[in-house]
Parts: C-alpha cells; sequence; structure tokens
C-alpha cells in the first residue's frame, strides 16, 4: 500500500480514520459502542473515523483491543501512523495564510493521482505564476496587505511542486473562457500567464480546455470545483467547493459520481485540447 509521505498530516489522519472504521464494521462494533471505549461521541467518532481530527495513541491501542486485532504488524503500523498524524506538517509555515479549511485541501492536492477542475473565475491557483497569483490576491475585498499577498503567492507557488516532481499527478483542467477574459492583471502579467499554461499544455500529466464563450454551450450553476482521486484505496475521491470563509468535502459516492458526470459534461462541450492551444495562441497575439 502506497503511504503518504512523511509531512502530509491530514492523508495521515484520514488512513488511520479509514482504516479503523473498516476494522469497526468487520468487528460488528457500532460508533456509539466505539465511542464509549474512548470517551467519545458518536458525532466525534465520525469526525475521527473521516480524519476531521485525530486520535490519541492510546485510543488506537483501546479501539483495536475492542475491534479484536491481533496481528502485531498491522496494530504498529497504526499506532504509527495515529503517532505521526498528531505532529504538524510542512505546511504550517503558512499558516498566517493558510485557513483551517484550505490547509486540508493542500495536504490532500499533493498526494492526489488525479486533479481534475474546473475554474469560472480565474486561472486557477495550482496553474497561476507568482505575478499573475499577486494580482489576483490583490484584488480580494478588503484588500489584503502587500506582506498577506507576497505570502499567499509563495503558498499557490509552493503547491505547483507538484507538477514538477518525478511521480507528478495528471491534472485536467476545464477553464471557462470568461476567466481569461477577465482583466485581472496588466497586459504583460496577462502574456506571461498565457505562455505559461502554453508551456503546461505540452506536458504528458497535463490537459486544459477552454468552456467557450458561444451559443449552445451553458456553463454549470453550482460554480468552480475540483474532484481529486488518491492511489490508496482507502482514501474516497473527493470533490473540492470553495467558498468565501469555508470549503466543502464532499465523498459520497453519489455526489462524487454527480461532479464527474458535470466534469465529464464539461469536457465534451469544451475546446479540445488542440484547439485550447489554438485559442491560447490567439489570445496572445491579440494582446
Amino acid at each position: 500500500m502506497t503511504e503518504p509521505g512523511q509531512d502530509n498530516v491530514t492523508v495521515r489522519r484520514m488512513l488511520v480514520g479509514s482504516r479503523l472504521r473498516r476494522l469497526r464494521e468487520a468487528a460488528g462494533v457500532s460508533r456509539e459502542q466505539a465511542g464509549y471505549v474512548i470517551r467519545a461521541s458518536e458525532s466525534k467518532m465520525s469526525r475521527l473515523e473521516l480524519g476531521r481530527v485525530s486520535f490519541k495513541e492510546r485510543d488506537v491501542v483501546d479501539l483495536l483491543d475492542l475491534y479484536d486485532v491481533q496481528e502485531r504488524a498491522e496494530r504498529e503500523t497504526l499506532v504509527e501512523l495515529a503517532r505521526e498524524a498528531g505532529t504538524g506538517g510542512r505546511w504550517r509555515e503558512f499558516e498566517d495564510v493558510l485557513p483551517g479549511w484550505f490547509a486540508n485541501y493542500v495536504a490532500l492536492e499533493e498526494v492526489a493521482v488525479s486533479i481534475r477542475l474546473y475554474e469560472v473565475h480565474f486561472v486557477p491557483g495550482i496553474l497561476q505564476t507568482p505575478e499573475y497569483a499577486r494580482a489576483v490576491i490583490g484584488s480580494s475585498a478588503p484588500p489584503p496587505s502587500p506582506a498577506v499577498v507576497q505570502r499567499a503567492a509563495a503558498l499557490r507557488v509552493e503547491r505547483q511542486r507538484i507538477l514538477s516532481r518525478s511521480d507528478p499527478p495528471h491534472v485536467w483542467a476545464v477553464i471557462d473562457e470568461t476567466a481569461l477574459r477577465r482583466p485581472v492583471a496588466d497586459e504583460e502579467v496577462f502574456r506571461e500567464q498565457v505562455k505559461h499554461l502554453l508551456a503546461l499544455a505540452g506536458s504528458p500529466h497535463f490537459a486544459l480546455q477552454v468552456l467557450p464563450l458561444r451559443a449552445g454551450v451553458v456553463a454549470p450553476t453550482g460554480g468552480p470545483f475540483t474532484l481529486l482521486r488518491f492511489a490508496d484505496p482507502d482514501l474516497a475521491d473527493i470533490v473540492y467547493i470553495e467558498q468565501l470563509l469555508s470549503a466543502l468535502y464532499l465523498d459520497r459516492v453519489d455526489q462524487v459520481e454527480r461532479y464527474a458526470e458535470l466534469m465529464n459534461q464539461l469536457t465534451v462541450q469544451s475546446l479540445t485540447p488542440q484547439d485550447t492551444e489554438i485559442f491560447l495562441a490567439d489570445l496572445l497575439a491579440g494582446h
């Protein structure tokens, strides 16, 4: 089984919770019964099993006893995962510009093997140049300080490291044409951003499509979203939907399937990757 990187606390929490949930269900124990053993409510047990909060090592041991898990290797693996999930990860250096509801996404994005996203307002953060990122962040209301703009842009650049590693995720992005027509930055910054998208389009792990502004093409009413898929079978696919001050993480199979269908519909309505490159080149020539 593929384990997450040493610094990915969120994913480790999710793995511990998912594995303990499977062991609980196999033992025929209810969440309420399990919660009683570790002095937790049923709702807290649910949060623990979803990886929203960390298990204490002692609680993991007590639950493994309750579920009658005797295999030493499995017990040691889960206890070690719980111990590591209780420590801070490398993203802590960005705590000043990384709210908790977004920190979970950044951690999941780092270990995803597939990232499919749809964006309406701007070029997606993971594809932004530093200058374009600063322009987008600086346009927020109320206006952030120059220091915050710099830090938030640095975070976006750091996230992009996954695109250049030896085993990058497959990224498939659909960008609404309005996002490429919106003047959020000056002409030179915009040109460099379009050049960056064209350079990415040549990568075997990257696909880009533009949803055009033309008759017969209807943008979805729900707004931007991201679909994440992971190599580890214990991690369910997740739909991430960002809001102004929070975010939704959907992992129910029926919800994920609905968004996957929507993503498939968007790719059919959009320009092909080849036509998208032509569109971007024309856009660049017109500026």
